[in-house]
């Protein structure tokens, strides 16, 4: 029963988010009109936005795999990351980092263990900075660093605590490549804002910088509860209960959400034709290789 809970539980939550948007729409049909008028141009902009969220998630896997000495070529890492990017939204639950883990340990023999260290430290960066944004436009900067102090000794005793439950050595190494980690992190985390703060804009100008960064750290927590694909619903949750800190309406949080899932199923379709136009021609050149190899042998017999 456990096995299958977390299924009926998306499937529940994604029935339960349907039908509170059909109930939203019907009393405010002006969302429609909104959406309509945004510029077509917004969606090409978002997309592009996305291959560098995309480019920066790359990196952190290849920086992931230099902590234990391991190496992957460019297109390896962009098919697994792309792989993954795609059942982790489609899949139940958090299905992409459990692909990537299984992947690495049959393809590079990259402990299981090992693997979960370096999510975790992605995971500790991932909350310090969304910790920061969340606070940093509505909060005295002491709170802020306050606040910013606990998700990070929080995280680093969880890590510690893991580390040494795992039997990881720790490498003088893993300071250096857990800075490129925390890097690749914040860029990830800077163009996530920028795609939030365009789609908040293209429905309501009166929203400040500030209250962009803010919306940004709350919606990023919803990573830690992605029960449902792309975690539809529980980020819109997550938003509207923390509106005393960001302070943008249910309107503009429903109306950017729409067009940032359209956003981004669109730049999911771009991978999957990379990830399909890649093992095209991968099979084109095996089969030329082939029909070589027999021209080959045949006028080598004669």
């Amino acid at each position: 029963m456990k096995k299958h809970l977390k299924p009926i539980l998306a499937i529940l939550l994604l029935l339960a988010t349907a039908t509170a948007f059909t109930w939203y729409l019907s009393g405010h049909p002006e969302l429609i009109t909104k959406l309509k008028e945004v510029n077509p141009f917004v969606l090409a902009l978002l997309v592009l936005c996305y291959a560098v969220w995309f480019l920066a998630l790359a990196v952190v896997l290849q920086v992931s795999l230099r902590m234990y000495n391991k190496q992957m070529s460019a297109q390896e890492n962009l098919l697994l990351s792309a792989y993954s990017s795609l059942i982790n939204f489609f899949g139940p639950g958090q299905s992409g980092p459990g692909l990537r883990g299984i992947y690495l340990k049959k393809r590079h023999n990259l402990r299981i263990k090992d693997y979960i260290f370096a999510t975790l430290l992605y995971y500790a960066c991932y909350a310090v900075i969304s910790a920061a944004m969340m606070f940093v436009g509505s909060r005295p900067w002491w709170q802020t660093v306050g606040l910013v102090l606990l998700a990070g000794s929080g995280s680093a005793v969880v890590i510690r605590w893991y580390a040494k439950k795992s039997g990881i050595v720790e490498r003088p190494a893993f300071l250096r490549l857990g800075g490129w980690i925390f890097a690749a992190t914040a860029v990830q985390l800077i163009m996530q804002a920028i795609i939030y703060g365009i789609e908040i804009h293209s429905v309501s100008s009166n929203v400040s910088i500030g209250q962009v960064i803010s919306y940004t750290g709350a919606a990023n927590f919803a990573l830690f509860a992605a029960l449902t694909p792309g975690a539809i619903g529980i980020r819109e949750a997550f938003l509207i209960f923390t509106q005393n800190l960001h302070h943008i309406s249910s309107a503009v949080i429903v109306a950017a959400n729409v067009i940032d899932r359209a956003a981004y199923i669109v730049f999911l379709g771009i991978l999957f034709i990379f990830v399909f136009g890649l093992h095209a021609s991968k099979k084109f050149r095996f089969k030329q290789m082939t029909q070589n190899n027999g021209t080959e042998a045949d006028a080598a017999r004669q």
